[in-house]
């Protein structure tokens, strides 16, 4: 497969930010005075912003807190965003052979904007990513496919010509409505038949996997 850029999702696809999100989110919720849920629950809860983390982490009768839910979200985060975050196996040396290759890569996060561009200069050598978007005001979050269009037209290189790589039915719905190529990845957050059902038209299980699919 020829291209010239891919897209990439952040958490669940570059980096493992689950601990330090469920960690921050719990931390919230217990200074609400609510229970905190298990790692692995938020693995469905993250990936469509701030807000539907907070809506979907919350008991179900709490809906007039969510605000200030968010408010603590944030601060708390503000304090543990790299305490066990880090880069997946494989991620680097994928991204050190795609750059070797002259392949033009960006991000597209629905973290906010902020810290996505701090993950992205704490765990990636400078430059390695040419455009870094997350969740920015006045730009629909994903699935929404303004940013991945945005990053498109900012790389000259049609939509279709450009891979799209997420761990989430979110990416894959991205991909499809910015006619990018969907590429689903497992050591994520979420499940083959999730990625496949909402698009994906290949899935990878190891980083290295997606330089096999440019060979």
């Amino acid at each position: 497969m020829m291209t010239e850029a891919v897209v990439f999702d952040l958490d669940g696809t570059l980096l493992n930010t689950i601990d330090d999100l469920a960690d921050s989110m719990n931390a919230a919720l217990h200074r609400m005075g609510h229970a905190g849920h298990a790692v692995d629950v938020y693995k469905g809860y993250v990936g469509d912003g701030v807000r539907a983390l907070v809506e979907r982490a919350l008991p179900e009768d709490a809906a007039d807190e969510v605000s200030s839910c968010m408010d603590l979200m944030r601060e708390e985060y503000a304090s543990r965003w790299s305490t066990k975050t880090q880069p997946y196996d494989g991620v680097p040396e994928l991204l050190d052979v795609l750059r070797g290759r002259g392949v033009r890569l960006a991000v597209l996060s629905n973290k906010p904007h902020r810290y996505t561009l701090l993950n992205i200069e704490q765990y990636f050598d400078p430059g390695t990513f040419e455009i870094v978007f997350g969740e920015r005001d006045g730009v629909p979050r994903k699935p929404d496919p303004a940013g991945a269009l945005e990053i498109a037209s900012a790389f000259g290189i049609a939509p279709r010509e450009i891979l799209y790589v997420g761990d989430t039915d979110t990416d894959m719905q991205t991909a499809v409505a910015a006619e990018m190529i969907p590429v689903g990845v497992l050591w994520g957050f979420r499940s083959k038949d999730e990625l496949i059902a909402h698009g994906a038209r290949f899935v990878c299980s190891d980083p290295s996997d997606v330089v096999s699919m440019l060979d």
